[in-house]
């Protein structure tokens, strides 16, 4: 099976190729005899039902000096006529942009596989998906009230405050109990986000790892045990931290056998989430990472796994 691939992702000249996840699936495809065609999110247009891009085909390299080659010059592609699969995978921020991009290939998803299904990822938010698994998540408040969130830090003694729509571990704050910069916080985030924001109660457990597990078509196929640097509580990769070996303890696989034939129902074929001392945190469903860094203390091929998911997916739309 040779299909075509129509990647969506930022430009290719800016990523780190030993570490980006979308880089790692373009080798993988490559590698099937798959052909690749890149485009940005921001170059899609839609006009009397069809929705195209100016795409340039292209092949890719483990090269960090040359990983990547055009094989033309950029050409219009109808998505529902020339393409096979479609990778969502541009990075958040998760805003109307991405949201606009998600209608568009929604149109062409009855005849072309998107991954992941842009209905499905419109509808599941990082922080707002999550919330569908209360008994899986730590005291979580989603509010816009300096009230209500001074009363859940007063029940729950130093909590965790970030945007619903962050990424990257950005604007991610610790109030102790007695902090005095609640208010002012919540101040603050009400003059930049329109949305209610999110306080979680700290879980001092963080200094032991917040853990990145991949499910693929809703199983669990791989994680790494994120550590944050000294002095931080985020532990994100693009934040400094660290990433090192792990399993799956009982609790995680159980919080995978949960969630993940909601996640294959959904479509939402390639998923991360966070889980910090048993606790569901986020469920990463936009432009997920990690794959490198699980093959890379594993031996695995998670891009391949995906890669049998998307094909037995297109397989059985033929």
């Amino acid at each position: 099976m040779t299909l075509s691939v129509a990647v969506q992702m930022d430009p290719i000249e800016t990523i780190n190729v030993a570490g980006d996840s979308t880089f790692a699936l373009m080798l993988e495809a490559q590698a099937r005899g798959h052909r690749l065609q890149h485009y940005l999110a921001r170059s899609l247009s839609a006009e009397s039902g069809r929705v195209r891009a100016p795409m340039r085909p292209l092949t890719v390299s483990r090269d960090p000096a040359s990983h990547f080659a055009w094989l033309a010059a950029a050409q219009s592609v109808d998505l529902a006529e020339d393409s096979d699969v479609v990778l969502m995978r541009q990075d958040p921020p998760f805003d109307m942009g991405y949201i606009t991009a998600t209608h568009l290939l929604e149109m062409v998803s009855d005849r072309t596989l998107v991954v992941n299904d842009p209905r499905e990822v419109r509808n599941a938010p990082e922080k707002l998906f999550v919330l569908r698994y209360p008994d899986l998540m730590p005291p979580t408040l989603v509010t816009r009230s300096l009230d209500e969130a001074m009363a859940f830090r007063n029940r729950h003694g130093a909590v965790v405050v970030k945007p619903l729509y962050g990424n990257a571990g950005v604007a991610v704050f610790l109030i102790d109990k007695t902090d005095g910069n609640l208010p002012a916080l919540v101040e603050l985030f009400g003059s930049v986000w329109n949305e209610p924001f999110m306080v979680q109660a700290f879980l001092p457990d963080v200094a032991k790892g917040d853990k990145r597990i991949v499910l693929v078509d809703g199983v669990a196929t791989g994680a790494i045990n994120r550590l944050p640097k000294s002095g931080e509580i985020r532990s994100n990769l693009a934040a400094g931290g660290s990433a090192q070996a792990t399993d799956l303890s009982p609790r995680e696989a159980e919080i995978c056998a949960r969630i993940g034939p909601d996640l294959r129902d959904r479509g939402l074929i390639f998923v991360g989430i966070d889980v910090i001392a048993g606790y569901l945190t986020e469920i990463n469903v936009t432009s997920p990472t990690g794959i490198v860094a699980i093959d890379r203390f594993n031996g695995t091929n998670t891009p391949g796994l995906i890669w049998d998911a998307i094909e037995r997916r297109v397989a059985a739309r033929a």
